[in-house]
């Protein structure tokens, strides 16, 4: 008969994913609460493969370029969105209500600096994009090796 060593807080595991779940959807993006209700908008943030610049999308459908509003503070992105909410006589008595009127903000911090000066935006099929260089300071620089030659001493 072979005994097989066991861990006494394999049992945990579960408990400790579970906890890191929870943890992780109350401090990172929409919380549960503005998911279920729409009072936010989901984006999408990477980096390039030249690892020069992100690149922010932002899925807003139905809205238009002029009820967009994007500001730049440090490091962080701020989308503002807003449209006057239509009171429609004839929808008055909603079976279901999924999609958002009104106004929503959302902000996105970057791990690094960025230049504000020269983000570009496009807004196509209802989706946002926001290309946001990094500052010089954090761009990766080639740093030149300048090889000397020894004498030798033969």
């Amino acid at each position: 008969m072979t005994l097989i060593p066991r861990d006494p807080f394999e049992a945990l595991v579960p408990l400790r994913e579970a906890m890191n779940r929870l943890l992780e959807d109350s401090f990172v993006g929409p919380t549960r609460f503005e998911r279920f209700t729409g009072r936010t908008f989901l984006v999408d943030l990477y980096e390039t493969e030249d690892r020069q610049k992100y690149v922010l999308e932002a899925s807003l459908p139905g809205f238009k370029p002029e009820d967009l509003q994007i500001t730049a503070v440090g490091d962080t992105i701020t989308i503002h969105v807003g449209k006057k909410e239509v009171k429609k006589e004839e929808k008055a008595n909603y079976v279901r209500r999924e999609r958002v009127e009104g106004e929503m903000t959302r902000s996105v911090a970057l791990p690094t600096a960025i230049d504000s000066d020269k983000i570009e935006a496009a807004y196509e099929h209802g989706i946002l994009k926001l290309s946001i260089p990094k500052a010089e300071q954090v761009k990766p620089r080639q740093i030149n090796i300048q090889a000397r030659e020894f004498a030798s001493t033969l």
